[in-house]
């Protein structure tokens, strides 16, 4: 049952932010004079449309449609090629009018996980980051759990029966805060037994670990490594000012993130061709760990938000804010069909180029992003399943 709850729920908050996105788009289509077709909820087939009455929102006479695929939404502009030219189509837009209707969908979002984090700021903001932004003056940090990260392989923490995930609560008896404390009491038990206090999966164990002799190779005297996961930042009058710097913080996060599995995947895919036996392993590990980086749209609705129904509400809004801004840093890259791509292409060819860019040429263009697009999105869904069975 909480599967499909979870599934539901994951197919709504997709549905509502990729349909926020294009509202962003549909509203600086109106304000730059572009005449708005269709606003659809979800994809076709139909299930029900009507056309907008009133001026107040979307253009009088708009066609709004809600669709049977909730996988997002689309909006439908009057003549959408660059070279289209009448009265009210996108290609009649000035080049900074064309700018405002790309991107306007990406602010969307930005200002989504804005509004979401300064929510989440005043009841409880997950820490999610080491050095994630608050103003000390208005905030009090709360919670927070010892969790191991990382084990070496022929240490006491392994060979004791300690696993990644598992969260310390109490070593000797002495209630564990923070990841000092068990280098200290590791030191102060050389060569001795220690007793870990952990919870795995909701149940409390006891460990015994027996600490080495010495540290001489630098390995610890555990061989464990652990991060304090759970604490929540609460803010007041701060809380606007958590939601940008926090929206910001991340999205420069994500980028990174982006960079780094690109990087991995295509070093990796290098090695694995032109590196021979001698790179495979680390060819390997390259791919596995672009990989792990990734989580489409299986993932997502099959896995993480049944996971996410769970904890509650804020979870739901945390997942939904992170997110938004990942439709946003997506969007906003110079990949044809993509909005980033789309105005990559009209700045070159009207503003470096000099010259009309054609229907055909732009239906090339884009009709190649998107083939790249479905590949792309074929191996993160191939990624998800394996990762999930």
């Amino acid at each position: 049952m909480n599967l499909i709850i979870g599934i539901i729920v994951g197919l709504i908050v997709l549905t509502i932010l990729v349909a926020l996105h294009e509202l962003g788009h549909a509203l600086a289509a109106k304000h730059n004079g572009v005449k708005l077709e269709e606003f659809g909820i979800g994809f076709p087939p139909n299930v029900w449309s009507f056309k907008t009455k009133t001026n107040k929102v979307l253009p009088k006479g708009t066609k709004v449609s809600i669709n049977w695929i909730p996988l997002g939404g689309f909006v439908k502009l009057q003549g959408e090629h660059d070279s289209d030219n009448k009265k009210g189509d996108y290609g009649k837009a000035t080049f900074w009018g064309k700018t405002q209707i790309l991107f306007a969908g990406v602010i969307m979002n930005w200002l989504v996980s804005i509004v979401i984090f300064t929510i989440l700021a005043i009841v409880g903001l997950p820490k999610l980051i080491p050095n994630q932004f608050y103003i000390k003056e208005d905030a009090k940090i709360i919670g927070g759990e010892i969790t191991i990260t990382n084990l070496k392989d022929g240490m006491p923490a392994k060979e004791s029966g300690l696993e990644k995930g598992d969260r310390i609560l109490a070593i000797n008896g002495e209630k564990i805060e923070n990841p000092e404390q068990i280098s200290i009491l590791a030191k102060n038990n050389v060569d001795k037994d220690i007793d870990f206090k952990i919870k795995r999966n909701n149940n409390e164990l006891i460990k015994r670990v027996h600490v080495r002799k010495d540290n001489a190779d630098g390995k610890g005297f555990l061989g464990t490594a652990t991060t304090k996961t759970g604490e929540k930042i609460y803010s007041t009058w701060s809380a606007p000012v958590v939601g940008v710097c926090t929206t910001f913080q991340l999205t420069g996060e994500t980028f990174k993130t982006l960079g780094d599995m690109v990087s991995n995947l295509f070093t990796g895919l290098y090695n694995k061709v032109v590196g021979g036996k001698n790179l495979e392993q680390k060819a390997n590990e390259q791919i596995s760990k672009a990989g792990e980086g990734v989580a489409g749209p299986v993932m997502i609705i099959g896995q993480i938000f049944p996971q996410a129904t769970q904890s509650g509400l804020d979870t739901i809004l945390l997942l939904m804010a992170i997110i938004s801004l990942s439709l946003a840093c997506m969007n906003v890259l110079p990949i044809p069909a993509l909005d980033g791509g789309r105005w990559l292409q009209t700045f070159i060819f009207r503003k470096l180029l000099k010259k009309p860019l054609t229907a055909e040429i732009e239906e090339k263009i884009n009709g190649y992003g998107f083939l790249f697009l479905m590949g792309l999105s074929l191996l993160i869904i191939i990624l998800d399943i394996i990762k999930i069975s």
